[in-house]
């Protein structure tokens, strides 16, 4: 039997294509809103980090948490986090998460469970980046905000985060480039991601060789559209 006739066979006769569409759907809903989540923890987490240095005990209790944070989900593997989060955290917590419908589409509870355990692990990586682009911003930004009556929140948000924004660019579609890829370990917990699709129609016919460079493949067009992505929105941000 010929590749095309693998091919075809797997993807039209078997209908293999219903499972990678369900695999893709998945794999996008958990990457994107996962960076979405994550960028927006990670924001607030990076704030936290470069408030000026005071007394307040709140402030410091804020920080140590932070610091807690970072290093608790930058230093375990995310599939100990998604393990420990779908099995240990939510059980104890008796979290359990509906099917959500978005459209004509349904997004499964156990992808949404995803959704959160990427979220948290990317909003750690992400607050360093965001606090690097913070830094980064020239500290006369701030204090013009807060000479023109702004509250420091009011100035962060306004002023100093979208230019950190804009220096980091580049840095978060790393960030999300990595985020699709580890989306491959959220079969762990019987998500149907990309990868667990295509080994599931490679298990059912034996025939591994073309399943898996079609997977690759797919990779690889994702990795690339969402380059063209970061530099369209680069050269965009480059004219404001």
């Amino acid at each position: 039997m010929s590749i095309w006739q693998i091919f075809v066979r797997q993807f039209v006769t078997l209908q293999g294509y219903k499972l990678v569409l369900e695999g893709l759907f998945n794999t996008l809903i958990i990457a994107v809103f996962g960076l979405i989540l994550g960028f927006l923890l990670g924001s607030l987490v990076a704030v936290t980090m470069t408030l000026p240095a005071t007394k307040n005990p709140l402030v410091k209790a804020l920080q140590v948490l932070a610091n807690l944070y970072i290093t608790v989900f930058r230093g375990t593997p995310m599939v100990v986090q998604l393990l420990i989060i779908h099995f240990v955290l939510f059980p104890v917590l008796n979290i359990n998460f509906s099917n959500l419908i978005l459209g004509n589409f349904v997004v499964q509870g156990i992808v949404i469970e995803a959704v959160i355990a990427f979220a948290l692990n990317s909003g750690a990586y992400i607050s360093e980046i965001m606090r690097g682009g913070i830094n980064s911003v020239d500290k006369g930004q701030l204090e013009a905000g807060r000479a023109l009556g702004l509250s420091y929140p009011k100035t962060m948000i306004s002023i100093v985060v979208p230019q950190a924004f804009k220096n980091v660019l580049p840095t978060m579609g790393n960030e999300f480039i990595a985020l699709i890829k580890e989306t491959s370990v959220a079969s762990f917990i019987a998500v149907t991601d990309l990868t667990k699709a295509f080994q599931n129609m490679a298990n059912s016919t034996y025939e591994y060789i073309v399943p898996y460079v079609v997977l690759a493949f797919i990779y690889l067009v994702l990795v690339i559209l969402i380059t063209l992505l970061v530099r369209l929105m680069e050269k965009k941000l480059k004219t404001n």
